[in-house]
């Protein structure tokens, strides 16, 4: 503070550029550590908007338009109550009538339901299947073909002339109209054998029947969009079978395109027309976050406000029919299960990134410790010195958080920047507030000389205590609600209502945070109990010859006492790298094992008939193929007491029996079923599931194969799974012992190193069914959602152990002039290179293996403590239910071991390399006088 005379000009100091200019590098280091905190921080949300909103158009995709299309329809039986007389009704039916309400159907479901007027339709269709008995037809059981007549807009638009021409409607066509032309797709002319000027006669009301003239064939161009699959009748015939027919015989059924304006002649047809508008929803326009809003709309369109504005701009009877709703619904539940499951990950390296910023802040603030001391002396208030600490802080951080939103903005991108912009923002208040808070709290009073915060002798404070015991309240609470109540069960289950964000439906944040409460109560515990031992050991260690031992425990025990915030950062990291690595671990053990249950194998050929004699042997050939095991499976085997039918395996036994070890499903001995007696004269022994094995118990019984052959069979092995067949009742047996017939192989199960399955395809030949291990693993993660909350859980946890080596460097370096003056020192005392360094590391190796043992067992804890309300199936398995059964968390050793000892041999490496780097460096700079240290 300067001290200027009456009347003397008062010059502005250039704080914040003089500030910069002094230590350029650690300015530098904070912009660069903010700049990557704000990226992954606004990468965060609009990852997961992304992953999100992929996961939805998939969803839809996979549905499919015919259930994912909103139709409307209104019959004519009610449109006759409405019109007067057939003029009404042929006025009602024709385009202009229908185009009009369209255009009013697609403006009302406005943002709340984004819509493709480019694929939704309307027109007039009849509603029954009318006989056409034109001779040339398709007839598959001598029954004639029936076809629904459809008058659809826009067929010019959607699709591409094959031969001939487009149907068109001359002059006003009636109810009383007996000729109109109309096209075919491709497929249905070539399944129906129908060709450009066929003739077919369509029954009318009365004996003269509706003359229906083709005049051209079409192309769909996009088959697969809502226009032509909203209603795949249009593009593609199907088979009917006859209700009730013991012969089971069937017929086509295909759509006659006529143009849009002959639709009133479907009045004078016994089909009951009816009107219709179908609203395909705008994939493009969709986003997760919606997803209540989208809920909602389709909802109201289904039977709320919507549907009455549609029967205002079509009719009264108008109805909707839709499955929309539930694959918003199945997604939701999808999204709501994977949600809190990410949010583990995310609080967790958000704490340990907010931790390293604190901890950046607090480096800085004891570096100019004895300058700030130093204003506070000469009169500096706390408000002056915390605004211009602000402000040189601010200068630093603000730009680069940009740079690091900007940055997230244009790498990964998304339809909410709002989110992004906020996470950015909060880092930079956090970098902001850091050292000015730090400051303030260590200069609260003015002091000359710092008093010792070192372990040994600072005791909490009543105010400490209060807020530890609040947290291990919060914690106990939220390891409780997680244990009793699950991670992604709210209060009621798992609807798409509050399904926003990474917390999924329920919103419990507090849940999400349990690991991290329980890494902070371990992380308060060991603070309190680290001092200890140390007291405890000082007394023996000082009877110890040499002076490196008792000095490094004495240098340990003076350490400093705000070791709160590095080892919250270290224990949060290692409990959440080692949650994080438990979940992936899980996942793809439950992945495995559930490609292996569906397949039986490494891969699979199966056949409904025997296969060839020599295609065992063609497949050992294929790369990547190690050993084959035949197995003649009978599907429908009828013990003779009347039991339901079961599936019987005959298998060769030591080569099942080591297919078995192999792939861990109901291994057994390799002679356990080896036949004793020759071919149907002993009964044979059995491996069989428990159902069957309770039914029968150990005694013999007769078998009744397909082909009639009778084997008499002893349940000698009982196990619930086995390679060859699934399912809860199966026998295996010596297939030596079987009937020739019976013997044939008629699956192969393959095991090897990564089987060619293209190379598996082509010698299997047509009419066998090829299933690879690795293409049902690769199914299960074949999902925008599932894989996407897969890879922010990684990096989310690859992120968390990048601050935890950054919060150990930051402590290491608080450190390091401290112990750069202590080495010179005892170097003039006579203390040699070797000693010094292996003083630094037996003065860290404390503190770090504090931190390596309390994360090993807050990890162990977290992970038994939250299990059972943990459940993996959804990030896991396509399928909500699985042969695999439930996923559950489990302990991975490796993701347990590896960072905590990655911690210790970090610190190790720290301590030797500054000592060495300090021995190079030479002891006159750290020995001058007046150097505060």
């Amino acid at each position: 503070m300067t001290v200027r005379a009456p009347g003397q000009r008062r010059v502005a100091a250039p704080w914040v550029r003089t500030r910069l200019r002094t230590a350029p590098g650690a300015a530098a280091a904070l912009a660069l550590l903010v700049a990557v905190t704000a990226f992954l921080a606004a990468a965060l949300p609009l990852a997961v908007d992304r992953y999100d909103d992929a996961g939805l158009r998939r969803a839809l995709d996979t549905a499919g338009p015919e259930r994912t299309t909103v139709s409307l329809f209104a019959s004519v039986t009610d449109l006759a109550a409405e019109s007067e007389g057939w003029d009404g009704l042929e006025a009602a039916l024709r385009p202009e009538a229908l185009r009009d309400s369209h255009a009013t159907l697609l403006a009302s479901a406005g943002r709340s339901l984004p819509l493709d007027p480019e694929q939704s339709s309307h027109g007039v269709r009849t509603t029954e299947e009318l006989v056409v008995p034109d001779p040339g037809l398709s007839r598959p059981d001598a029954l004639p073909p029936r076809f629904s007549l459809v008058a659809q807009n826009g067929l010019a638009d959607h699709a591409r002339l094959r031969a001939g021409r487009l149907p068109e409607a001359p002059g006003t066509v009636t109810a009383a109209t007996r000729t109109v032309e109309a096209a075919v797709s491709t497929e249905t002319a070539r399944k129906l054998r129908i060709e450009v000027g066929s003739v077919l006669h369509v029954p009318g009301l009365r004996d003269t029947p509706l003359t229906v003239r083709v005049t051209g064939v079409v192309d769909p161009l996009a088959p697969r969009e809502a226009y032509w699959s909203a209603d795949p009748l249009l593009r593609s015939p199907r088979l009917e079978t006859v209700p009730d027919d013991p012969q089971r015989s069937q017929y086509w059924v295909g759509a006659l395109l006529l143009a849009p304006g002959a639709a009133p002649a479907m009045l004078g047809t016994p089909g009951f027309p009816e009107r219709y508008w179908r609203l395909a929803p705008a994939a493009s326009g969709l986003h997760g976050h919606d997803l209540p809003r989208l809920t909602s709309a389709v909802a109201s369109l289904a039977s709320g406000p919507l549907l009455r504005q549609a029967r205002t701009a079509t009719s009264p009877a108008t109805e909707s029919d839709t499955a929309l709703g539930d694959v918003l619904a199945e997604h939701a539940r999808l999204r709501s299960a994977l949600g809190p499951l990410v949010a583990v990950a995310v609080f967790g390296t958000g704490t340990v990134a907010a931790v390293v910023l604190l901890m950046a802040g607090g480096l800085a603030a004891d570096r100019r410790r004895a300058e700030l001391a130093l204003l506070r002396a000469r009169g500096g208030s706390l408000r002056g010195v915390a605004g211009r600490l602000l402000g040189e802080t601010a200068v630093v951080v603000v730009p680069a958080a940009g740079l690091g939103l900007a940055a997230a903005l244009r790498t990964v991108g998304g339809a909410r920047p709002s989110h992004a912009v906020a996470a950015a923002a909060a880092v930079a208040l956090l970098a902001c507030a850091a050292l000015p808070l730090r400051a303030v709290a260590a200069h609260r009073a003015v002091r000359v000389h710092a008093p010792r915060e070192d372990v040994a002798s600072v005791r909490p404070s009543r105010r400490r205590t209060v807020a530890e015991l609040t947290l291990l309240a919060l914690a106990v609470g939220a390891v409780v609600a997680l244990r009793t109540r699950g991670v992604s069960d709210g209060p009621e289950g798992s609807g798409t209502a509050g399904a926003s964000g990474v917390s999924g439906a329920s919103g419990d944040h507090l849940v999400a945070l349990a690991p991290v409460l329980v890494g902070m109560i371990a992380a308060l515990v060991l603070v309190r109990l680290y001092p200890l031992p140390l007291r405890g050991l000082a007394r023996p260690a000082g009877r110890l010859r040499g002076v490196v031992g008792p000095l490094s425990l004495a240098r340990a025990g003076r350490a400093s006492g705000s070791a709160v915030l590095p080892l919250l950062a270290l224990l949060t990291a290692l409990t959440t790298a080692a949650f994080g690595g438990s979940v992936l671990s899980g996942v793809a053990d439950t992945r495995d094992r559930a490609a292996v249950l569906a397949v039986g194998a490494d891969a699979r050929v199966t056949s409904p008939q025997a296969l060839p004699s020599g295609l065992a042997d063609r497949v050992r050939r294929v790369p990547g193929v190690r050993e084959v095991t035949p197995v003649g499976i009978t599907h429908y085997a009828q013990p003779l007491d009347g039991r339901t039918t079961l599936q019987l395996a005959g298998v060769d036994p030591a080569g099942y029996a080591a297919l078995a070890r192999h792939t861990d499903l109901g291994p057994f001995g390799r002679d356990a079923l080896r036949a004793t007696g020759a071919s149907g004269s002993d009964a044979l022994p059995a491996l069989a599931s428990p159902a069957v094995a309770d039914h029968y118990g150990t005694r013999p019984f007769a078998v009744r194969l397909d082909d009639g052959a009778l084997v008499t069979v002893r349940i000698v092995l009982v196990r619930e799974r086995t390679p060859a067949v699934a399912g809860q009742e199966f026998l295996v047996v010596d297939r030596s012992g079987l009937p020739a017939g019976a013997a044939r192989p008629t699956s192969l199960l393959v095991t090897g190193d990564h089987p060619d399955a293209a190379e598996l395809r082509r010698v299997a030949g047509s009419g066998t069914q090829v299933r690879v291990r690795a293409e049902e693993l690769a199914g299960h993660a074949d999902s925008p959602l599932r894989s996407g909350a897969e890879r922010v859980y990684t990096a989310a946890v690859a992120a968390g152990a990048g601050y935890a080596v950054l919060a150990l460097l930051l402590t290491l370096l608080r450190a390091a002039p401290e112990r750069a003056a202590l080495l010179a020192r005892l170097r003039t005392m006579g203390l040699t290179r070797a000693q010094g360094r292996r003083l630094l590391v037996l003065e860290s190796l404390p503190q770090a293996l504090l931190a390596a043992v309390g994360g090993i067992l807050t990890a162990w804890a977290a992970i038994r403590l939250l299990s059972p309300g943990i459940d993996l199936t959804a990030l896991a398995l396509a399928a909500s239910s699985s042969p695999a059964g439930r996923a559950t968390l489990r302990t991975d050793p490796v993701s347990l071991l590896v960072p905590a000892l990655a911690v210790v041999g970090l610190t190790v490496g720290i301590a030797a390399a500054q000592a060495w780097w300090t021995g190079r460096r030479g002891s006159v700079r750290e020995l001058r006088a007046g150097d505060a240290r």
